[in-house]
């Protein structure tokens, strides 16, 4: 009996089925499905998916055998792949060279009739077959040829979609390990530069507490202007770090509050000194959810319906309603309006919608990110809609626990 030699790129072929992380891997449906069709539309007991490795015939899928495996020495398969582009038929293989005395042949289930095409990779090199089984002498018509040839056609496009699938989870860990090396790194920066910072906003008083009558206008001015750089700074880091903080808060710690008694806390906290109304909802609710995400959101979309309002009496609107699956809350202010060309871009990180607030200061692009981040943890969206000088609304919806429904 001739043992089946190896293919001519042998080495590339081994490469390109370890690729695919196949061998040894459990059963699926969707290659099941095809070794039944085969078998039913080739009338034969026995259909196969093979994959021929450096000294085992594996089977990915079988039908009407109880072996997962037999050595390469004595696979049918392994002759079929030497020739990829044809399908291999054996009408009865005790008058075939090759397998006259094969074990096999000989089994107390006989290979006699054995037809195999070669299931190739993307890079056309033969892993194995799709191959039909009989005991007994047959052959198969031109119309059950051409149907093997379009599944062993589909399971090469599972081939396929396995290799794509494992190489994008292979991508998709990789970014995540990197993602998660920036976030320590941008965490470990900001920890860092902000007690320098706060040196230089103390340093700059004490320059100006103990020297200040021994500076000309102009000195006084640096100092002044240091000392708002340094708080600028100081603000963007802050923001940073509760940018990358709320994409780690444990949204599962959840806790009852009033909703309204939130808004009071966070309004004094804010601690307004100018002409301005915050009407909160007239019914209050008990909120079950993250305490810490919820203040987060409206602390910053409070601020900005603040830091962005030119008008000389600001009116912030706040609501909240619920159903049975969501709380859904809006910020609504008769501020400066988002422009419509921004509207789009607002919440994406480092994208401001206008140049300078209403202190002529550059926001830094963070807060809304933050802000949509806690949101989408928390099981909800947001949207906004806006007319520049008139106003802009924020409406959001959060997922009410699964006990409260």
């Amino acid at each position: 009996m001739p043992n089946p030699s190896n293919t001519q790129d042998e080495i590339s072929r081994l490469s390109a089925l370890e690729e695919l992380k196949i061998l040894d891997s459990e059963p699926e449906q969707s290659f099941d499905s095809i070794t039944k069709l085969a078998s039913f539309i080739c009338n034969v007991p026995v259909a196969l998916i093979t994959l021929i490795g450096e000294q085992k015939q594996w089977f990915k899928s079988k039908v009407g055998i109880d072996m997962c495996e037999t050595d390469r020495d004595i696979s049918f398969c392994a002759h079929a792949i030497l020739n990829p582009t044809e399908i291999m038929e054996v009408k009865d293989a005790r008058n075939d060279s090759r397998f006259k005395d094969n074990p096999l042949t000989k089994a107390d289930f006989p290979i006699i009739f054995y037809a195999g095409i070669p299931l190739l990779s993307h890079s056309g090199k033969p892993l194995g077959s799709l191959c039909v089984i009989d005991s007994k002498p047959n052959s198969l018509n031109d119309s059950q040829k051409e149907a093997l040839k379009q599944l062993a056609f589909q399971v090469e496009n599972l081939f396929e979609l396995r290799r794509k699938n494992l190489h994008l989870n292979k991508a998709q860990k990789d970014l995540k390990l990197k993602n998660l090396q920036l976030k320590k790194f941008a965490g470990t920066v900001s920890h860092d530069m902000k007690m320098p910072l706060a040196n230089m906003i103390v340093t700059a008083d004490i320059l100006r507490a103990k020297y200040g009558t021994q500076f000309d206008q102009q000195g006084k001015d640096y100092l002044a202007y240091l000392k708002h750089s340094s708080f600028t700074l100081s603000d963007y880091i802050s923001n940073l770090l509760d940018y990358y903080e709320s994409e780690n808060l444990i949204i599962e710690d959840l806790e009852e509050f009033e909703f309204n008694s939130l808004l009071e806390e966070l309004i004094d906290l804010l601690n307004i000194n100018h002409d301005c109304e915050i009407h909160i909802p007239e019914n209050d609710k008990i909120i079950k959810s993250n305490k810490s995400a919820v203040n987060q959101i409206l602390l910053n979309l409070i601020t900005n319906s603040l830091k962005y309002n030119d008008k000389s009496k600001q009116v912030i609107h706040i609501n909240c309603v619920q159903d049975q699956a969501y709380y859904y809350i809006q910020v609504k202010d008769n501020g400066m309006g988002i422009p419509k060309d921004k509207q789009s871009e607002i919440f994406d990180l480092f994208k401001t919608a206008t140049p300078l607030d209403v202190n002529g200061k550059k926001g830094n692009g963070i807060g809304l990110s933050t802000v949509r981040n806690l949101i989408h943890s928390l099981g909800g969206i947001i949207s906004v809609s806006s007319e520049t000088g008139k106003g802009t609304t924020f409406d959001f919806t959060i997922k009410r626990p699964i006990d409260q429904l």
